[in-house]
């Protein structure tokens, strides 16, 4: 079996998976975070899970780039750049930043994740990296890269704001849960997932790729359930919830 029939039958598991994904949380709500509860087996520290969850992405994306054969091509650099950004604030910042020290993450929830995190890095570092044509240079003057970069950046910027507005709620050693009021927390429940879609799908248009617009779309069937989830549990803990604020999307949903 050649690894381009491989990569074609993972590609084709992630766009299914992502239907399934997005059926299944809107009747069982992910166990981690404010949703952690007992019956989910073995836990770890959420710093810690948080750490192996997301350090394979950024592993696996650098090691395809040098065992790749696009090591010149400047646009590729870029999308490694890109991709490094993300997954080095994820796996090496953020979780070190987590104040809730007796916060739990499920083993369960960190072994879907390793297999998710494990196959989309694959795709998307093996096709930019090795199976794609090379991109022109004058692919920084396509609208798609243009469109997509701004997207990924602002993206990037929301889900980043969003979350240290979350990790300045709570004091050290703090574990309850408080209502943010500042950024997109103004708009939404949950703005750091908001800005985590808005970013892949950029990434998507950006890369215009299949293994890009198969982790946008799964990101989506991911987060847009837990969103509503959020947002159903902020309303049920504080009686004196925002009730303009949507759970997703701006004045929309």
């Amino acid at each position: 079996m050649s690894e381009l029939l491989i990569f074609n039958i993972l590609l084709i598991i992630l766009f299914l998976s992502s239907i399934f994904i997005f059926t299944i949380l809107f009747f069982i709500t992910a166990p981690y975070g404010r949703h952690v509860r007992k019956g989910w087996g073995i836990t770890l520290k959420a710093k810690i899970g948080w750490f192996m969850m997301e350090f394979p992405s950024l592993a696996i994306i650098i090691v395809l780039f040098f065992v790749g054969n696009k090591k010149t091509n400047l646009p590729a650099i870029i999308f490694l750049i890109f991709w490094v950004i993300h997954y080095f604030h994820r796996s090496m910042v953020y979780p070190f930043m987590m104040k809730g020290g007796n916060k739990k993450f499920p083993v369960l929830i960190l072994v879907f994740a390793l297999i998710f995190n494990f196959i989309n890095s694959y795709l998307n570092g093996r096709y930019l990296f090795h199976f794609s044509r090379p991109y022109a240079t004058d692919w920084f003057y396509d609208p798609r890269f243009i469109i997509g970069t701004i997207l990924f950046i602002a993206g990037m910027f929301i889900n980043i704001q969003s979350d240290y507005i979350l990790l300045k709620l709570r004091k050290t050693g703090e574990n309850d849960y408080k209502i943010p009021y500042t950024g997109f927390f103004k708009f939404v429940s949950s703005p750091n997932y908001f800005g985590e879609i808005i970013e892949w799908t950029g990434w998507a248009i950006l890369t215009w790729s299949l293994a890009g617009f198969a982790f946008a779309l799964f990101t989506n069937a991911n987060l847009m359930p837990r969103a509503c989830s959020n947002h159903r549990w902020y309303k049920k803990k504080f009686d004196y919830y925002p009730e303009e604020r949507k759970a997703l999307i701006p004045f929309i949903y």
